[in-house]
C-alpha cells in the first residue's frame, strides 16, 4: 500500500525529468565511449577490411597489426621509456608530494601559513613556455631522463588533497608517537603513510596518469630518439600533413611486412597507449572515491 501511495505522489514533471535526464546521459555515454571502441575494433580488423568503413563490429578480426608494431624496435623502445617514467615518476610524486603536505600540517613549522599560500599561487598563475624552457634548459633537463621525473616531484594540486586528508586525522597519534621518541621521519613512514593509503592511492592514480599522457615536455626538450615516450611517438605517427623522413621510414618498414595502412598502424599504438591506464583503474577504484571525497569536503 505505502508503495502504490507513493507512486501516486511521483509528480509528472518528476518522470519526465528523469526519462529526459537517462536519455541524456545514455547519448553522452555513447559520445564518450564510441570513439575508444572504434579505435579499438578498427586495430583489430584486417587493415583493407577496416578501410572500407566500420560501425560497430569489427571486420576479419586479426591481432598481426599489433604484433609487427611491436616488433618495432622504436615503438618497443618507447614504451618501455613510458613504463619507467610512469613509475618513477609517480613514486617520486607521492612520496614528495605526501612529505610537503605532512609538514605543511605542522603547528611548529615557522611561516607555514606563507609557504602553504606560495604553492597555490602555483596552480593559478603559470611562467609561461619560454621561462619554463629556459629552466629547463639551464638545470640540464634537455635530453635528460630526468626531465620526467624531477619537475613533477611536488604537485601543489595533490598537495592540497594530501593536506586536507592529514587535517582530518587525529592529532594525538603523532603526540603518542612523538612521546615515545619517534622522529618526524618515523612519523610519516610508520603512522602517517599507513593511514594514508585512500588518499594516497587517488594521487597515484592521477600521477601515473599525467606521467603516462605527458608528451610536451618530452617534445619540447628531448631530441634523443632513445628517450622519446611512446605518447610522443604517437603524435608524431598523427602528424600526416607533414611526416618526418624518420617516420616515412618506420611506416615503410612496417608496411613493407604486410599490406596495412597508416590509419591502422595509429589505432594499434592508440590502443598500447591507452591500455595500461584501464589495467591499472580497477586496483586503485575502491580508495578513489573515498579520497577525492574527503579532498573534497576538507579542501
Amino acid at each position: 500500500m505505502k508503495e502504490r501511495k507513493k507512486l501516486r505522489d511521483i509528480h509528472p514533471s518528476h518522470v519526465i525529468f528523469d526519462t529526459l535526464n537517462t536519455i541524456f546521459m545514455i547519448l553522452l555515454s555513447i559520445i564518450c565511449i564510441y570513439p575508444l571502441w572504434y579505435i579499438f575494433i578498427y586495430s583489430i580488423s584486417d587493415p583493407l577490411e577496416a578501410a572500407k568503413g566500420l560501425t560497430l563490429l569489427p571486420r576479419s578480426v586479426t591481432l598481426t597489426n599489433f604484433a609487427m608494431i611491436l616488433r618495432e624496435s622504436k615503438i618497443f623502445h618507447a614504451l618501455g621509456v613510458s613504463f619507467a617514467r610512469t613509475i618513477l615518476g609517480t613514486a617520486i610524486t607521492v612520496v614528495c608530494t605526501s612529505f610537503m603536505a605532512y609538514l605543511f600540517v605542522q603547528p611548529k613549522l615557522p611561516f607555514r601559513r606563507f609557504f602553504n599560500r606560495l604553492v597555490i599561487i602555483t596552480m593559478y598563475f603559470s611562467s609561461g613556455l619560454i621561462p619554463w624552457y629556459l629552466t629547463m634548459y639551464y638545470y640540464g633537463f634537455k635530453n635528460s631522463f630526468l626531465l620526467y621525473v624531477i619537475p613533477s616531484a611536488v604537485n601543489a594540486y595533490f598537495m592540497i588533497l594530501i593536506k586536507a586528508y592529514l587535517e582530518s586525522l587525529p592529532a594525538s597519534l603523532q603526540e603518542a608517537a612523538e612521546i615515545d621518541g619517534a622522529g618526524i621521519f618515523t612519523v610519516f613512514t610508520k603512522i602517517i603513510l599507513p593511514l594514508c593509503k585512500p588518499i594516497l592511492a587517488t594521487i597515484t592514480l592521477f600521477s601515473a596518469v599525467n606521467q603516462w599522457n605527458t608528451w610536451s615536455d618530452n617534445f619540447y626538450l628531448v631530441k634523443d630518439a632513445n628517450l622519446k615516450t611512446l605518447q610522443l611517438t604517437l603524435y608524431e605517427y598523427f602528424q600526416s600533413n607533414a611526416p618526418s623522413i624518420e617516420n616515412m621510414r618506420d611506416l615503410a618498414s612496417i608496411m613493407s611486412q604486410r599490406t596495412v595502412t597508416t590509419t591502422s598502424i595509429r589505432m594499434c599504438i592508440a590502443v598500447i597507449t591507452i591500455v595500461p591506464i584501464f589495467i591499472v583503474y580497477p586496483f586503485v577504484q575502491k580508495y578513489f572515491q573515498k579520497g577525492i571525497m574527503i579532498g573534497a569536503v576538507k579542501g
